[in-house]
């Protein structure tokens, strides 16, 4: 009976350590997510419909537990957030996390599509920076072909901003400032009672989004052309990515690559939309033209630029030779 069970022994342990390898795949992988948007507005939308996809089709996998926008978390705490674990996914504009890599700040000033970003080596490097600097996984961009505009509530002829105060992020801030502007930055839930109590007398914001806030209701004028454009970026933390398994990690690099091709926001046809509703809702469009124009997008990206190599100089200039046309 003693040699019948020594027999035994070695396959039980075995089938054990099968059945404990089965459950360890099985286990549904849950990432709990905030967004540094408001829930329902434009630069929302692409995530909640990526958790929405990612929680449909990966059943037993991976769930998002989404635990919402600014009312969860103010948005200026979300990149270190997700950089400390606090949480494990989010939803960010590298705007919002300069502090922890200055170099991200380049995103705004990228000239190449996300293909060509993967092909020349470019989204490998912003994503080694990502992980060494924030301890995160850069999983996703949105938004990428969405530009910023200059909103005022006083009309101007040229580019000069000089006596105005512009509610600023970073994004643009180096870029109004070189135009002669004072700067203040705030949230985005400060903006509309600034403009109404004439602390401000205008603010940076993309196409979208303005009529979403009620800032409409404050605003006259947009100028026109657009400059930079949007990165609203899915993060991972990085320690949770690493335990994700293989499978897991696929399966969430598939679902990225779902929201970037079908973003929500990446429609011209949107953008002109928007638009419409914004000349329909009493806001004038101010164009600059010729050298106007020329000088206006100048001094955008070279202050865009300056600002990105000043802060980070080794990561800048390596980034503008991976993200531009020169």
């Amino acid at each position: 009976m003693a040699r019948f069970s020594k027999v035994l022994t070695p396959l039980v342990a075995s089938v054990a350590a099968a059945l404990a390898v089965g459950t360890a795949q099985a286990e549904e992988a849950v990432l709990r997510a905030v967004s540094s948007f408001a829930t329902g507005t434009a630069f929302s939308a692409p995530f909640e419909k990526f958790v929405e996809k990612v929680n449909e089709e990966g059943k037993g996998l991976v769930r998002i537990e989404y635990l919402g926008g600014p009312p969860a978390m103010p948005p200026f705490e979300v990149g270190s957030a997700v950089s400390r674990g606090v949480v494990d996914m989010a939803n960010v504009t590298s705007a919002f996390y300069t502090s922890l890599l200055p170099a991200a700040d380049a995103l705004k000033l990228g000239e190449l599509t996300l293909e060509e970003e993967r092909e020349n080596g470019a989204w490998d490097y912003i994503n080694q920076l990502h992980n060494e600097k924030m301890n995160v996984w850069f999983l996703a961009r949105t938004g990428d072909n969405v530009p910023f505009h200059l909103y005022l509530n006083r009309e101007i002829t040229e580019p000069d901003l000089s006596g105005m105060t512009i509610r600023v992020t970073p994004i643009y801030a180096a870029f109004f400032r070189a135009l002669g502007a004072n700067v203040v930055q705030t949230a985005p839930g400060e903006v509309y009672t600034a403009l109404e109590r004439g602390v401000v007398h205008g603010y940076g914001w993309p196409i979208k989004g303005v009529l979403d806030l009620g800032w409409q209701e404050v605003t006259k004028f947009r100028v026109d052309p657009g400059f930079y454009k949007v990165d609203v970026n899915i993060l991972v933390n990085l320690d949770r990515w690493n335990k994700l398994t293989d499978e897991q990690r696929e399966f969430l690099t598939r679902m990225a690559r779902w929201v970037e091709e079908t973003d929500f926001n990446d429609n011209p046809g949107i953008i002109d939309e928007e638009k419409r509703k914004q000349e329909e809702a009493g806001i004038s469009t101010i164009t600059f033209e010729g050298e106007a124009a020329e000088k206006w997008l100048n001094v955008a990206r070279e202050a865009g630029w300056k600002q990105v190599e000043a802060q980070a100089p080794v990561e800048g200039k390596k980034l503008r030779e991976l993200l531009t046309r020169q």
